[in-house]
């Protein structure tokens, strides 16, 4: 039986004019998925953990979305929150380790003591500066999703004191993504869900389970397609700072304007950040606050300036009675009575600090 030829190749130019190859099906390249909202980040301070654990009770087990949680916790203690946050729901809770990958129906929730950042494809835990006195904080975390997925992005303040995280939910608004609030009557604390309304306009005020409704739907639905808000040059040099960049800690040109006030975790300069609404102040090294934050910490200072006081003046004052003592016993009674004199000034003053710390000084 006689061998078929094989078919010879032809250049492109050949095949023009052919029928048979022109009209020849051509290969359609395959779409890609539409977008939609599935990175959720989300974050509390007081009442969080019942916050949290609501949230994650109504979320379905097929959610196709990641979910990272911060919560301000103390850093001198472990944290059980993912494995309460497991049973409480289908969703699977970790801490991850930095450069884990992103995984779509997982719930991924910081550390103590450790900022939970957002890259594309993959988590970042890092022991950046403290922002509003804490870290974890939310405003790293959402910063960092807004710049690395725009408005595929939902972001969500649940209960908690002073305003953490209205910064991070305008980073947010202003890539396109959707901002919630929990209901302040529902909130255990409404101060953060409060001050993000006076702040900023907010596309959701909700209770946990009509939040968690709307993750799932926001999840499932395509975006409409639009042009991409850019990524502003301060966001991006804030972001950074949370690794400590040097290419943004080292250079001159900082976020906002030199300020009158010094930072009261390292006593630098704090550049004052004027964003609408919301003032902020950031130092060279990091650390962050908003303008309530900052008062706080300034009470805090006031406070340890305090109780520093108050035992140098008690020292003082044993160190003068000594001195006094052995004055008198040596028959120097004019040393003696300038000891005691200055012994009685500072117990004076040693009063004055104690009523001042009795007062609580922090207010």
């Amino acid at each position: 039986m006689p061998r078929k030829r094989a078919p010879e190749a032809i250049s492109e130019d050949e095949a023009v004019g052919r029928p048979e190859l022109d009209e020849a099906p051509r290969i359609q390249p395959v779409p890609e998925p539409e977008p939609r909202r599935d990175i959720v980040v989300a974050g509390a301070s007081a009442g969080g953990v019942r916050a949290f654990r609501d949230l994650v009770a109504n979320l379905p087990r097929d959610l196709p979305a990641s979910i990272f949680f911060v919560l301000h916790v103390s850093p001198e203690f472990p944290s059980f929150l993912p494995d309460v946050l497991s049973m409480a729901g289908p969703l699977p809770a970790v801490h991850p380790s930095d450069g884990d990958p992103i995984r779509h129906g997982r719930i991924y929730v910081a550390p103590p003591d450790m900022h939970l950042l957002v890259e594309r494809a993959r988590v970042r835990v890092v022991h950046g500066p403290r922002e509003n006195r804490h870290r974890p904080a939310l405003d790293p975390l959402f910063r960092s999703a807004a710049m690395a997925y725009g408005e595929r992005v939902v972001g969500i303040v649940l209960t908690g004191v002073l305003n953490d995280g209205s910064a991070g939910l305008a980073a947010i608004k202003s890539r396109g993504g959707i901002t919630v609030v929990q209901d302040p009557e529902e909130a255990t604390f409404s101060a953060m869900p409060r001050n993000a309304l006076k702040r900023l306009p907010v596309d959701h005020v909700l209770k946990v389970r009509a939040i968690a409704t709307l993750i799932n739907r926001l999840s499932r639905e395509p975006i409409p397609r639009k042009e991409e808000r850019p990524v502003s040059e301060n966001m991006e040099k804030e972001t950074r700072v949370a690794y400590l960049d040097p290419a943004v800690l080292d250079t001159e040109k900082k976020p906002g304007r030199p300020s009158a006030f010094s930072c009261p975790e390292c006593h630098g300069v704090l550049w004052e950040i004027n964003e609408g609404e919301m003032v902020r102040y950031r130092c060279r090294v990091g650390h962050a606050y908003s303008a309530e934050s900052l008062a706080e910490a300034q009470g805090e200072s006031v406070e340890r300036a305090l109780w520093s006081a108050l035992r140098v003046l008690e020292e003082r004052i044993s160190f003068l009675k000594r001195l006094k003592e052995d004055a008198s016993h040596r028959g120097v009674s004019t040393l003696a009575d300038h000891f005691e004199e200055k012994r009685a000034e500072a117990e004076r003053n040693a009063g004055f600090v104690r009523d001042a710390l009795l007062r609580n000084p922090k207010e």
